[in-house]
């Protein structure tokens, strides 16, 4: 198969936009990623799409991946429309680097968006909620918050995880934030603000939760054919994995990890051919502070039951061994369902070219992104890597 390549990601600003449609964020994402390729990009160029979109609020949700591909000049465009809950436009991104991967296309697009601010607080709950199993937690009364929270309650009982090491999973994504001009909540917390806001559903309380949010996102995905009449410095794709599970919580043999996660971990790593020591940051799902940690135990950042620990040491902050959630994560950037996982591929991006600003990583070559759908019925990760001069040279 051919090698595939990262070569522009660009996003809207994310929060609340009543003035906005699903259209215009998707353009804002759509014109950022086509901006950022080195050698430019024209809408053309494009050969497929696939783009990612639970459907919020029941606005148009067939054939809304033509809607927003047509209204930025892909008209014809073969686009598909990816739902996974919130790992969609992870798996949107998947697609893209399989068909450029298979042959079958040169130039790829993936995406994803959804608004989430134009509801009142019980229909979002009902939204969020279909990707919860429905027979026996969502229509018993079971949120996500109260499906985390489970999650949590088991690892701190298990492990000796405290709600203070929760807290500083939300001091250093708002620190992250702080410095992205695009978080929807771009402000710092104190640990006492962290440990001290109301509860949603003990032990996680206001700030160990993400926001609801509107948004886009999109990235530019190219074959090894291609790639130099794109950029000279090119990213390459160097590791996918994908792994599905019961949808229910209840269903899974344990509350400590997501099963999904470690298999998608596992066949990353062994396409790229490297190990958790190799990366030089991630962005994971940290929909809840708890689903940070985890992701520390399921990817392989620390041992199991560490993961408080390894929160608490500073290595996963900015300047730390494996700094994690740069952009600020779900916590603080935010959480527009269907745009997360091409959101997290933009921080990649950025790093990778450099151009993250006063949060950018010194000097990185390697990168994770992990987009988990649900409480872990699915989890995709993509691991991207910066080519040596020697092997552009090389090509």
């Amino acid at each position: 198969m051919r090698d595939a390549y990262l070569v522009g990601a660009g996003q809207s600003d994310y929060g609340a936009f009543p003035e906005e449609s699903y259209r215009s964020l998707f353009r804002t994402a759509f014109e950022a990623a086509t901006d950022s390729v080195p050698n430019g990009l024209e809408a053309s160029d494009i050969d497929e799409a696939f783009v990612g979109n639970l459907g919020v609020g029941g606005r148009q949700l067939g054939l809304s991946g033509p809607a927003v591909t047509e209204h930025v000049g892909l008209g014809g465009v073969p686009c598909t429309r990816v739902e996974n809950a919130c790992a969609a436009s992870g798996y949107a991104t998947r697609q893209a680097v399989q068909a450029v991967k298979s042959g079958m296309a040169d130039v790829v697009l993936a995406g994803g968006f959804e608004i989430m601010s134009d509801m009142s607080s019980d229909a979002t709950k009902y939204w969020l909620g279909v990707s919860g199993e429905t027979e026996w937690e969502r229509l018993s009364g079971t949120t996500f918050s109260g499906v985390y929270a489970q999650m949590a309650s088991v690892h701190m009982e298990k492990y000796g995880t405290t709600r203070e090491q929760l807290s500083r999973v939300a001091v250093k994504n708002h620190s992250n934030g702080a410095k992205n001009p695009h978080a929807q909540l771009g402000f710092e917390c104190s640990l006492e603000d962290a440990q001290s806001a109301p509860v949603v559903a003990d032990p996680l309380n206001l700030y160990h939760c993400c926001p609801t949010s509107d948004g886009a996102a999109c990235a530019l995905i190219v074959s090894e054919d291609v790639v130099d009449d794109y950029t000279d410095d090119p990213i390459r794709v160097a590791g996918v994995g994908a792994g599905s599970d019961n949808v229910g919580l209840f269903q899974r043999d344990t509350y400590t990890g997501v099963p999904a996660s470690q298999r998608a971990a596992e066949t990353a790593y062994e396409m790229a051919d490297v190990e958790p020591d190799d990366l030089d940051f991630a962005e994971v799902h940290d929909c809840f502070a708890i689903a940070e940690l985890l992701a520390y135990e399921d990817l392989g950042f620390c041992e199991k039951g560490e993961a408080g620990r390894l929160i608490e040491s500073g290595a996963t902050e900015l300047g730390g061994d494996l700094p994690v959630n740069t952009s600020g994560g779900l916590k603080s950037k935010g959480h527009p369902i269907g745009a997360t996982g091409a959101g997290q591929v933009v921080e990649a991006f950025k790093q990778l070219s450099g151009e993250a600003g006063e949060r950018q990583v010194e000097n990185p070559t390697r990168g994770l992104t992990h987009n988990v759908g649900g409480s872990g019925g699915a989890s995709v990760i993509h691991i991207f890597e910066k080519e040596a001069e020697t092997e552009v040279s090389a090509r």
